[in-house]
Protein backbone atom coordinates (compact mmCIF):
# COMPACT_ATOMS: atom_id res chain seq x y z
CA UNK A 1 0.00 0.00 0.00
CA UNK A 2 1.45 3.28 -0.82
CA UNK A 3 1.56 6.32 1.80
CA UNK A 4 0.52 9.57 0.66
CA UNK A 5 2.36 12.27 2.21
CA UNK A 6 1.39 15.31 3.78
CA UNK A 7 2.97 18.28 4.05
CA UNK A 8 2.15 21.39 6.23
CA UNK A 9 2.69 24.75 5.06
CA UNK A 10 1.26 27.71 7.74
CA UNK A 11 -1.74 26.39 8.71
CA UNK A 12 -2.90 24.60 5.69
CA UNK A 13 -1.72 20.88 4.56
CA UNK A 14 -0.73 19.81 1.12
CA UNK A 15 -1.31 16.60 -0.31
CA UNK A 16 -0.27 15.73 -3.71
CA UNK A 17 -1.57 12.74 -4.52
CA UNK A 18 0.90 10.82 -7.26
CA UNK A 19 -0.31 7.31 -7.45
CA UNK A 20 -3.41 5.43 -8.26
CA UNK A 21 -6.06 5.53 -5.34
CA UNK A 22 -6.67 1.87 -4.17
CA UNK A 23 -9.58 1.61 -1.33
CA UNK A 24 -7.05 1.25 1.33
CA UNK A 25 -4.71 3.71 0.27
CA UNK A 26 -7.61 6.24 0.00
CA UNK A 27 -9.08 5.08 3.63
CA UNK A 28 -5.17 5.09 5.05
CA UNK A 29 -5.14 8.91 3.72
CA UNK A 30 -8.53 9.75 5.33
CA UNK A 31 -7.35 8.59 8.88
CA UNK A 32 -3.90 10.35 8.60
CA UNK A 33 -5.26 13.54 7.67
CA UNK A 34 -7.71 13.59 10.19
CA UNK A 35 -4.95 13.02 12.54
CA UNK A 36 -2.60 15.53 11.17
CA UNK A 37 -5.64 18.50 11.45
CA UNK A 38 -6.33 17.71 15.08
CA UNK A 39 -2.49 17.30 15.98
CA UNK A 40 -1.34 20.67 14.08
CA UNK A 41 -4.52 22.39 14.17
CA UNK A 42 -4.71 23.10 10.50
CA UNK A 43 -7.31 25.57 8.70
CA UNK A 44 -6.93 24.34 5.35
CA UNK A 45 -6.74 21.17 3.20
CA UNK A 46 -5.28 21.33 -0.10
CA UNK A 47 -5.75 18.42 -2.22
CA UNK A 48 -3.99 18.09 -5.49
CA UNK A 49 -5.17 15.30 -7.70
CA UNK A 50 -4.08 16.50 -11.35
CA UNK A 51 -1.83 12.73 -11.61
CA UNK A 52 -5.20 10.99 -11.41
CA UNK A 53 -6.68 9.65 -14.96
CA UNK A 54 -9.16 8.09 -12.74
CA UNK A 55 -11.40 8.55 -9.83
CA UNK A 56 -13.98 6.02 -9.15
CA UNK A 57 -16.87 6.16 -6.69
CA UNK A 58 -15.09 5.09 -3.97
CA UNK A 59 -12.34 7.35 -4.08
CA UNK A 60 -14.81 9.96 -4.56
CA UNK A 61 -16.93 9.16 -1.74
CA UNK A 62 -13.71 9.81 0.14
CA UNK A 63 -12.79 12.78 -1.09
CA UNK A 64 -16.23 14.21 0.32
CA UNK A 65 -15.50 12.58 3.54
CA UNK A 66 -12.30 14.03 3.41
CA UNK A 67 -13.75 17.31 3.46
CA UNK A 68 -16.83 16.64 5.89
CA UNK A 69 -14.00 15.13 8.43
CA UNK A 70 -12.01 18.21 7.69
CA UNK A 71 -15.21 20.71 8.56
CA UNK A 72 -15.93 18.99 11.34
CA UNK A 73 -12.40 20.09 12.62
CA UNK A 74 -12.67 23.21 11.70
CA UNK A 75 -10.67 22.88 7.94
CA UNK A 76 -11.55 23.86 4.98
CA UNK A 77 -10.92 21.53 2.18
CA UNK A 78 -10.33 22.05 -1.67
CA UNK A 79 -9.32 19.84 -4.39
CA UNK A 80 -7.61 20.91 -7.33
CA UNK A 81 -6.59 19.74 -10.80
CA UNK A 82 -9.10 17.77 -11.34
CA UNK A 83 -8.76 16.42 -15.14
CA UNK A 84 -12.12 16.82 -17.24
CA UNK A 85 -12.13 13.42 -18.30
CA UNK A 86 -12.58 12.77 -14.18
CA UNK A 87 -15.10 15.32 -13.39
CA UNK A 88 -17.51 13.67 -16.41
CA UNK A 89 -16.65 10.39 -14.63
CA UNK A 90 -17.47 11.95 -11.45
CA UNK A 91 -21.15 13.64 -12.71
CA UNK A 92 -22.04 10.18 -14.55
CA UNK A 93 -21.37 8.04 -11.10
CA UNK A 94 -24.05 10.68 -9.55
CA UNK A 95 -21.00 11.77 -7.39
CA UNK A 96 -21.23 15.99 -7.17
CA UNK A 97 -18.55 16.01 -4.58
CA UNK A 98 -21.19 18.21 -2.06
CA UNK A 99 -19.21 20.08 0.39
CA UNK A 100 -16.17 19.50 -1.36
CA UNK A 101 -15.01 23.12 -2.59
CA UNK A 102 -12.38 22.79 -5.87
CA UNK A 103 -10.29 24.57 -7.60
CA UNK A 104 -8.61 24.42 -11.31
CA UNK A 105 -4.68 24.77 -9.97
CA UNK A 106 -2.97 25.22 -6.89
CA UNK A 107 -2.69 28.69 -7.26
CA UNK A 108 -6.91 28.95 -6.96
CA UNK A 109 -6.84 26.30 -4.46
CA UNK A 110 -4.90 28.37 -2.08
CA UNK A 111 -6.68 31.28 -2.92
CA UNK A 112 -9.68 29.95 -2.49
CA UNK A 113 -8.34 28.93 1.53
CA UNK A 114 -6.90 32.45 1.87
CA UNK A 115 -10.53 33.31 1.35
CA UNK A 116 -12.04 31.00 3.91
CA UNK A 117 -9.27 32.11 6.38
CA UNK A 118 -10.35 35.85 5.83
CA UNK A 119 -14.10 34.59 6.29
CA UNK A 120 -13.23 32.90 9.68
CA UNK A 121 -11.50 35.55 10.83
CA UNK A 122 -14.20 37.97 10.08
CA UNK A 123 -16.76 35.54 11.51
CA UNK A 124 -18.68 35.03 8.07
Amino acid sequence: MNKIPILRMGDTLLVTIQVDMEDQTALALQDDLAAKISTTGAHGVLIDISALEIVDSFVGRMLAGISGIARILDATTVVVGMQPAVAITLVELGLSLEGVRTALDVERGMALLAKARRERVLGR
